[in-house]
């Protein structure tokens, strides 16, 4: 049988025993994308095995944060774990948002284990066009 091996992984299973599940005094890190798609900033968050109701999102000024937790499964009293990698325990992030996002109008999407957040760009940050007055609306300032 052919193994594929990590170096990384046995460090990152050892860092998770000593560390222990992440708690909401420290929570762990949740891996996620950022980006622009036209009119809109758009993020998402891997939270795989989470439901929808452990999730908390919370936006004060500019600061958005997400905290979720992925809580155990209940299992029979005759079941014996052989092998355990799916991290459990709280989980957050927080993100300083630009001012030029209209936080009142923040959208969420949980799918798939993937929750989306899209956050729309303020009307006084979209480019417009600035006219320009003729010569007779000039005045000349001297001196």
């Amino acid at each position: 049988m052919l193994m594929r091996t990590d170096p990384f992984r046995e460090l990152d299973r050892l860092a998770q025993q000593l560390l222990g599940p992440g708690t909401w005094s420290r929570p762990s890190p949740m891996p996620m994308d950022a980006y622009r798609e036209g009119d809109r900033f758009v993020v998402a968050f891997d939270l795989p095995g989470v439901s929808a109701d452990a999730i908390d999102i919370d936006v004060e000024r500019n600061m958005l944060t997400v905290k979720a937790e992925r809580r155990p499964v209940v299992k029979a009293d005759d079941v014996h774990m052989e092998l355990s990698e799916r991290p459990l325990g709280a989980f957050s992030r927080q993100i300083v948002l630009a001012d030029t996002l209209d936080t009142e109008r923040i959208e969420a999407d949980y799918d798939a284990g993937v929750l989306t957040l899209r956050i729309p760009i303020a009307e006084r940050a979209k480019p417009r066009k600035i006219t320009i007055g003729e010569g007779a609306d000039r005045k000349e300032i001297s001196g």
